[in-house]
């Protein structure tokens, strides 16, 4: 099953304020304030277009897509540390 913008977003709403990892293990959390991601370790916020267009990246492209700098977006390590636990909820779903 493919997750459409609508369910990433939401799935991104319904995990605000959760501890997430990036890559390097660095822990953060975020709130979503409208359409605008603000990640605990940032001052700046990521923007819904710019999570939305780093998932369609993602979608488009997963072999070439193995990491966060391959998504070429501001916030790619977070959002990606996001992407990956939507992936283990996926697998845990199939099973």
């Amino acid at each position: 099953m493919e997750y459409t913008c609508d369910q990433i977003w939401g799935y991104i709403k319904e995990h605000e304020g959760e501890e997430f990892f990036t890559a390097k293990g660095l822990p953060f959390t975020y709130t979503i304030k409208g359409g605008e991601l603000f990640i605990s370790r940032r001052s700046k916020s990521i923007t819904k277009s710019t999570a939305l267009a780093a998932w369609k990246k993602l979608l488009d492209n997963p072999e070439e897509i193995t990491g966060p700098k391959k998504l070429n977006v501001f916030g790619a390590p977070y959002l990606w540390a996001i992407f990956k636990e939507l992936h283990k909820t996926k697998e845990d779903e199939a099973t």
